[in-house]
């Protein structure tokens, strides 16, 4: 058996209170992952590129998918001194450019 199936079963076990898999992360894990700081963040919500979700507690939470932008924004801006506002142009066109390469490979199967 699979260590994925295992767990699997193990989470639909009665009286387990067993954590399960979130698809969001909290701020303070986001920041220790990417290393943005509240100005950058406060930059990208009112460029309207991460619309985070809120709390009853007032704590935010982001998604994997949000992560990983984010990484590779924090990259560029880093690494090749590209303003965030730039940064979050260039990663939207890379994400882009991947969709239309899995659609070219997709048509390309079919020919």
């Amino acid at each position: 058996m699979s260590t994925r199936k295992l767990k699997e079963m193990l989470l639909k076990l009665p009286g387990l209170d067993l954590p399960e898999r979130s698809e969001h992360v909290a701020w303070a894990q986001l920041v220790e992952v990417t290393g943005i700081t509240p100005d950058i963040m406060a930059e990208l919500a009112g460029l309207g590129w991460l619309d985070p979700i809120k709390t009853k507690t007032d704590n935010y939470l982001f998604t994997v998918r949000d992560v990983y932008r984010i990484q590779k924004l924090m990259r560029l801006s880093n690494d090749l001194e590209v303003n965030i506002t730039g940064a979050s142009i260039i990663v939207d066109l890379m994400a882009r450019i991947e969709e239309l390469e899995l659609e070219v490979d997709k048509l390309q199967r079919l020919c």
